[in-house]
């Protein structure tokens, strides 16, 4: 599991702490958790063997990706924006790192269902597609999808995220885990005190009930 949008040394701690497979960086200026490649940096040295960092990316030159990579060694890259498989390849290969792709699902019910097999073929080179809700901007907006609407994928690997809380991270794990191959999650506001600060109270439920 994944705790994404952190700033701050002593939240790098306490997720550490509480159990995260890995630590998301956000590196979209507009963000209310941006951070600069030096400060995630900082960061990240924190990081034992095992904690993955990983850097989100939004429509990004290439060569800025290339250097958040070169200076966060082993670290994962996200990319959140219109990038196309070709760029998000070029840009994972030569910062020598591997890459996930979001894919933004619609919230209207009554429109067409999102081709989830379709855009896990096209990205076949991310080690994983994350589902977050299609809201305006980037990012899912604290908002959830409706679950029950996506078809089943069994080669893809997925990572859900999108409006998680620790109340409602069981019902989602039930409710994807059978249709791919492996599933991850990811959570930012749903366990923050407020934009880019995380509450350490909520960090722990969230990873508790992941882990039930």
């Amino acid at each position: 599991m994944k705790i994404c949008g952190l700033t701050r040394p002593e939240d790098v701690d306490a997720v550490v702490e509480a159990g995260a497979d890995a630590i998301g960086f956000v590196f979209y200026p507009p963000s209310a958790r941006y951070v600069t490649p030096q400060r995630a940096a900082e960061l990240a040295a924190r990081l034992p063997a095992f904690v993955t960092p990983v850097l989100l990316f939004v429509n990004t030159p290439a060569d800025d990706v290339i250097a958040a990579a070169s200076a966060i060694p082993g670290a994962l890259l996200q990319f959140h924006g219109d990038e196309t498989p070709e760029e998000c390849w070029a840009s994972s290969r030569q910062g020598h790192s591997a890459f996930l792709r979001a894919a933004r699902i619609p919230l209207d019910p009554d429109g067409p269902p999102f081709d989830l097999i379709g855009f896990s073929k096209r990205f076949d080179r991310a080690k994983a597609i994350l589902l977050d809700a299609h809201v305006p901007g980037y990012g899912g907006g604290g908002r959830t999808f409706d679950w029950s609407l996506l078809p089943a994928a069994p080669d893809a690997h997925l990572v859900l995220s999108g409006g998680l809380t620790p109340d409602n991270v069981a019902d989602g794990i039930a409710a994807l885990r059978p249709l791919c191959r492996t599933l991850a999650v990811d959570v930012s506001s749903g366990v923050e005190a407020s934009k880019g600060i995380k509450d350490h109270g909520k960090v722990r439920a969230f990873i508790e009930a992941v882990r039930g």
